[in-house]
Parts: C-alpha cells; sequence; structure tokens
C-alpha cells in the first residue's frame, strides 16, 4: 500500500509507492543533445564572457587543457543584478524589492566534457574549496541574506550550455524553502536540544536502509521522505551548520563522497538530468546549534504533475531504500 511519509525537517508530506515501485529500468531516460556552437566557456574564448571574477590555475597534466582549472565570472543574462536597488515599496496590498543581487557562473573544468562524475578527486575538491571561497567572499556584503550555489545538468534540468558548470546566486531575502528547513530544525532543538539532521544520521547509523555511499567524514543518503525519485542528500557526519566552515582537510572527504555519489547516479541511471544546490545556514542568522547544511541532488526522472502543484505532496514512485540500495550497490 502507498504510505504518506512526513519530512522530519520541514513537516512536509510525501507519498510514497510502495505497493508497486518502479525500479531504475522503468523511469524515464533523457538523451543528452550535443551542440554544434561554440563554446564560451572553452580555453581560448573567455572573450566571450564577462571579466572573470576569479581564476584557479590548472596544475600538472591538466595545463594541457588551458591555463586555468577553475573560472568564475558573471552571469551574462544575470536573474539579479549587484548595481540595483534594496529598497522596498508597496503597491497597495503587494510588496516589491528592486533586482539586487550577484549572478555568478563557476566553470568547473576547462575539459568540455568532464563533469564532477569523471573529475579527478583532486579537480573536484578544487571545484568545492571555490564554492565555499565564493561563499566566503559574498557574506562579506551584509545586504545578502541568502547565497544558493546550485547546477542544472541537462536540457531536460534547465541547463542551457553544456560544458560543465556551476551558477551562484547571492538574495536580499531567504528563499522560504531554506527558512522551511531554518524553521523546522530550530523547532526541533528547542524541543529536543538537538539537531533534526544529526538525529537523521545516526538513525542510519543503526539502520543503513538509506545509505548510498558512507565518504568517512560524510555520508551520502537517501532522505526518508524523498520528493521524486533517487533523491540523494551528503551530509557532514559531525554538526556543521555553513558550507563556509568546511575546512580543506575535510574538502578532500567531501571531494571523494561527492564525485562518487554523481558517478553512481551516472552509471545507475545511465547519466540522467540533474540539478544539486548546497542549503546552507543563511548568514548573519543564529540557529548555528539547530541548523546543519547539506548538499541535495534531484535527478529528473519523472515529471511533476498537478497533483504536486496543487497540493505540495510529491509523489515518488521510487521507494528511498529502493534507490538508496539500487546506488549503494552500483560499483564504481
Amino acid at each position: 500500500m502507498p504510505q504518506l511519509r512526513k519530512d522530519p525537517v520541514t513537516g512536509r508530506w510525501i507519498i510514497v509507492e510502495t505497493e508497486k515501485p518502479l525500479g531504475k529500468e522503468a523511469l524515464k531516460s533523457h538523451p543528452h543533445e550535443k551542440s554544434s556552437k561554440t563554446c564560451p566557456f572553452c580555453p581560448g574564448n573567455e572573450s566571450m564572457t564577462p571579466p572573470e571574477i576569479a581564476s584557479y590555475p590548472a596544475k600538472g597534466a591538466a595545463k594541457d587543457r588551458g591555463p586555468w582549472q577553475v573560472r568564475v565570472v558573471p552571469n551574462k543574462f544575470p536573474a539579479l543584478r549587484i548595481e540595483e536597488s534594496t529598497e522596498k515599496a508597496a503597491i497597495g496590498i503587494y510588496d516589491k524589492v528592486g533586482g539586487f543581487g550577484a549572478h555568478e557562473v563557476i566553470v568547473e573544468n576547462p575539459g568540455h566534457g568532464t563533469e564532477i562524475s569523471d573529475a579527478s578527486a583532486e579537480e573536484v575538491e578544487l571545484l568545492l574549496r571555490v564554492y565555499r571561497d565564493r561563499c566566503l567572499d559574498l557574506q562579506k556584503d551584509r545586504r545578502f541574506k541568502y547565497i544558493l550555489i546550485f547546477k542544472n545538468y541537462g536540457a531536460a534540468a534547465g541547463a542551457s550550455l553544456e560544458h560543465p558548470h556551476s551558477q551562484l546566486i547571492a538574495l536580499p531575502v531567504v528563499p522560504s524553502r531554506v527558512q522551511g528547513e531554518v524553521k523546522g530544525s530550530a523547532e526541533h532543538f528547542a524541543y529536543t536540544d538537538r539537531c533534526i539532521f544529526c538525529d537523521m544520521l545516526d538513525q542510519e547509523y543503526r539502520s543503513r536502509k538509506l545509505t548510498v555511499f558512507d565518504g568517512g567524514d560524510f555520508l551520502a543518503m537517501a532522505p526518508f521522505a524523498s520528493r521524486l525519485p533517487f533523491e540523494t542528500w551528503i551530509l557532514p557526519k559531525s554538526h556543521e551548520s555553513s558550507y563556509s566552515l568546511v575546512s580543506d582537510d575535510r574538502l578532500k572527504s567531501l571531494a571523494v563522497t561527492v564525485k562518487t555519489t554523481f558517478l553512481k547516479i551516472k552509471k545507475a541511471l545511465n547519466d540522467p538530468p540533474f540539478n544539486f544546490m548546497i542549503h546552507t545556514l543563511p548568514p548573519h542568522v543564529k540557529e548555528e546549534h539547530s541548523f546543519h547544511w547539506h548538499l541535495e541532488i534531484i535527478p529528473h526522472l519523472t515529471e511533476v504533475s498537478g497533483f504536486e502543484l496543487g497540493t505540495g505532496f510529491y509523489l515518488n514512485v521510487t521507494p528511498p531504500e529502493l534507490a538508496a540500495e539500487t546506488l549503494r550497490n552500483e560499483p564504481v
């Protein structure tokens, strides 16, 4: 019979199909179409992007592919702009604010087809360090209330360019989804004096039913109330509220966990489109004892329908226990 499952962080309810679950073979695969257009992110085409914000040099054999390993540039078509006003205004009962913010593109690799799953652990470690560096730099501006790192892979997931890249958007407000996580975790902490994410990890250490990969300092697991098939989270095992706090030593362990998890997803699900995002504690807030940063990966294997849009309930046709077992057993 189907199950209703409650997300322990946000209180959101999920419907999980347990009677006739769909395995990986029954889920959609979206072919990746190759473009013949000149790529603005490939080495030698740097003039096709706005002037770079930061560049990290290539080392060793990687120098053969270009002078840089990771490059950060402003988005050519930004969702928000740094020069816009932060002034609030009202239109009757409606509120508005200027389109202030920052929108950056992080070119992950000089290799046109070298995704995170294909890169070396050292290359992934550098990319994760760049994420941290940009967060540390932007959070100095107290006008930014939240900084989101995210990636769209594949046209079905919203990617407009093939070359491996991530994005960063700094916002003048905290997104409602993050607010929901911060609020829910704070309420759990107020009641139990414990972090809800740490409690989830502690339960998983005993059951091991949702584990995808154990990377030492980090755990990849399927959330108990996964919204969509094969949703996977990566969490630090020790309590840590902000991604900006990850140390250099632990970035190495995180890189192995991230690379391995993405490789398992790629192999098990035939290289699906996906989105990932890092949910971290908003800067300048005080819930560091209750919130636990995490990276969320959501493959695009099914379509969101009117039911999800109309109710806020997600219908997951693949139980997270089955998804975790499939990915856990996928050799890499």
